[in-house]
């Protein structure tokens, strides 16, 4: 209350961990300083951590490949000679990851107020060609909303959207869906928006799929690329419907592995975050009866149908791809940890420092 948004800002934001925020030069950088203060303080062996924010995953790799970076994610561009490169396949690090990447729709915005078009959005996307042709790192195909390491999940269920899990399937549907919806082979359908924030990575994905529902539906998209400060201020529920688009991008991520935290809390007309502005229907009421039923297999198959309303039914989203965490690490850096809930737990790593100023020329 004293420093209104300010609160966050190094000397005001009060924290107990391992580390302190000291500066943060907003879209620059941030350093953090071990916290002397902190319990286990002996055991923290990194001094200083110097986080550069670089929006262009080209730059921050060509930074990595001079030294400048001790640990970086790489350009989609260069998965494939990571793969094959001798020195880097060893600092590649590959693993699954309980997010998931996803398209939401905005539900009462003409013409994806109608559930046929929505579900021909969906099917229309080839998800393992853009796994393999454009992110390269090692994803999943995804047909429902939580990946296979969260509670309840029903992750490959072919009860749910098999069309999502098989392309032919899917474009046949597709173009069956939006014929009834009154748009045989995209005829009449008007040019719809799709947002995403900025990075090459979900510029490139968004280009993909742009080009698929092109070639499948016959239709005509514009995309928007966004900061993400205002990107997410644009999806909030006091924007305008003329000024919200019709598909965004965003990724779900646990906060702890139980449905719950997926469909009630992110997806609930009423209760959940709702960026695609639904109306309150059995989804709702199979998420709200999973909240207080006890016993464990009831609530699996609770959730099963929630998910298959929720990716189906009422394709309220696109559920895209299961993530994978996707890292380059400098050999002077060990004992890197990876979180499988997010969260990156810099005190436990080990820094070679004489190793890195002999590879930096320092």
């Amino acid at each position: 209350d004293q420093y209104g948004d300010r609160w966050i800002e190094p000397g005001f934001y009060w924290s107990n961990g391992p580390y302190v925020l000291t500066e943060w030069m907003h879209d620059d950088h941030i350093v953090l300083e071990k916290n002397p203060y902190w319990w286990g303080a002996d055991e923290v062996q990194i001094e200083r951590i110097y986080g550069l924010m670089v929006a262009d995953a080209s730059t921050t790799f060509a930074m990595y490949e001079a030294n400048e970076l001790d640990v970086t994610s790489p350009a989609l561009e260069e998965m494939d000679r990571l793969k094959i490169d001798p020195l880097l396949n060893k600092e590649l690090y590959i693993a699954s990851r309980d997010c998931t990447y996803y398209y939401g729709f905005t539900t009462n915005k003409p013409p994806l107020d109608n559930v046929l078009v929505r579900k021909a959005l969906s099917a229309a996307i080839d998800r393992q060609g853009l796994i393999d042709n454009v992110t390269k790192g090692g994803e999943l195909p995804a047909n429902t909303f939580a990946s296979a390491t969260i509670f309840g999940n029903a992750a490959g269920d072919p009860d749910i959207a098999p069309w999502a899990l098989d392309y032919e399937l899917g474009k046949e549907k597709a173009q069956e869906w939006l014929a009834e919806a009154g748009y045989p082979d995209g005829e009449g359908f008007p040019t719809i928006t799709l947002m995403h924030n900025t990075s090459e990575k979900h510029a490139r994905i968004a280009e993909a799929i742009a080009a698929m529902w092109k070639d499948v539906l016959n239709i005509e998209v514009t995309i928007e690329d966004w900061k993400w400060l205002v990107y997410l201020k644009t999806l909030q529920k006091e924007t305008p419907l003329e000024e919200m688009p019709h598909v965004w991008r965003l990724t779900g991520c646990a906060d702890y592995a139980d449905e719950n935290n997926w469909v009630h809390e992110i997806f609930h007309a009423e209760q959940g975050l709702n960026w695609p502005r639904a109306t309150r229907s059995e989804f709702e009421e199979f998420t709200e009866a999973a909240q207080i039923e006890t016993d464990p297999e009831k609530r699996k198959a609770l959730y099963k149908q929630a998910e298959k309303i929720l990716c189906e039914e009422e394709a309220r989203m696109a559920p895209i791809f299961y993530y994978t965490t996707v890292s380059l690490t400098k050999p002077w850096v060990t004992y890197r940890t990876y979180g499988e809930m997010g969260g990156t737990s810099f005190f436990q790593w080990k820094l070679d420092w004489e190793a890195k100023k002999a590879a930096s020329g320092m």
